[in-house]
């Protein structure tokens, strides 16, 4: 029987959050980033209204930080961790017609070869070794945050980060396809270009474009004529379009700039929980209006704008923090 994964809104058992451990991975803004972490655990868990939230840390010491900022029954789980980026690193769920749960766990480069952290290479299957859960292991590179699905099969990733030749570089595209239908059910591809300007992760699709509902994608509109990736948004329209895969508009918290840079500053990096749905901002004019935008596609959950410019500083957001176990 077929396996695939499912859509983010599909209803989840728990899911797992990286909580930050290494002071160097978060210049200046260490402390910050653990805050607006255990924000996003606790938000999530809802006191229990909302789902169950594994917070995984790297040390017995985080673990103590951990709860002194999360809110009670979120459960800490010590694991060797190097970065927090869970999307990427943990197993992906996919199940299939009986509703029967299977792991399936990737090799991963640390972001083709740019960041390596010891504990990263593992984590995927030691997370999965205590779910007790099936595992199928794929002996080639792949990111969670590079795809995201809207339950049918229809997937949507960008030619920047999946076919880097600094991940796999004998696959095509074609070749790709092939071993994510295998492995997550794929049966459509939606190709996008490039991701977001200076993305670490060289343009992971979730923080550029998210399925809302079942073919319908939102994706950022430029309100601003500094906005660093107004054509990055065009051309993604264009090709989402062409390939007959509707377009919801949400506006883009438009030009943040870090120490004189451009940073990658996206409300795409949303969080489909059970309850509520997590939504980053950064204190820009459109942080209400993003909110706003995302409120109709998600009826019964509440749409939660927390702060994320301290975990932005480490090189993602919410999404990316965390990967979900959905309910059998």
């Amino acid at each position: 029987m077929t396996f695939r994964m499912p859509a983010e809104w599909a209803p989840h058992e728990w899911t797992w959050i990286g909580f930050p451990t290494n002071p160097e991975e978060w210049p200046g803004a260490f402390d910050g980033a653990r805050r607006q972490i255990a924000d996003f655990a606790s938000a999530l868990h809802a006191d229990g209204k909302g789902e169950a939230v594994r917070l995984v840390v790297a040390t017995r010491e985080d673990a103590d930080a951990a709860r002194v900022l999360a809110a009670p029954g979120v459960e800490i789980v010590i694991q060797t961790l190097g970065d927090v980026w869970l999307r990427d690193t943990a197993p992906i769920a996919v199940l299939n017609g009986m509703g029967e749960r299977a792991l399936v766990d990737f090799g991963f480069n640390g972001w083709g070869g740019k960041y390596r952290m010891p504990g990263d290479e593992d984590i995927g299957a030691r997370l999965a070794a205590t779910t007790g859960l099936p595992t199928a292991s794929q002996n080639w590179v792949f990111e969670g945050g590079a795809v995201d699905t809207d339950g049918t099969g229809l997937f949507v990733t960008t030619r920047q980060c999946l076919l880097n030749p600094n991940r796999n570089p004998d696959l095509d595209r074609g070749k790709i396809e092939t071993l994510l239908a295998g492995a997550l059910g794929l049966s459509d591809m939606l190709w996008l270009g490039d991701g977001l300007l200076n993305d670490h992760t060289d343009g992971h699709v979730d923080n550029l474009a998210r399925f809302v509902a079942p073919g319908l994608l939102a994706l950022p509109l430029a309100t601003t004529d500094d906005d660093p990736n107004a054509a990055v948004y065009a051309d993604a329209r264009a090709r989402a379009r062409a390939h007959g895969v509707e377009v919801v508009d949400i506006p883009s918290p438009g030009l943040v700039v870090v120490e004189g840079e451009p940073i990658p500053a996206s409300y795409m990096n949303f969080y489909v929980g059970n309850a509520a749905v997590i939504v980053p901002v950064y204190g820009r004019p459109n942080d209400q209006s993003a909110l706003d935008a995302l409120r109709p596609f998600f009826p019964g959950r509440e749409i939660v704008g927390l702060r994320s410019d301290a975990i932005l500083s480490g090189g993602g957001s919410f999404h990316c923090c965390s990967q979900q176990m959905p309910l059998a």
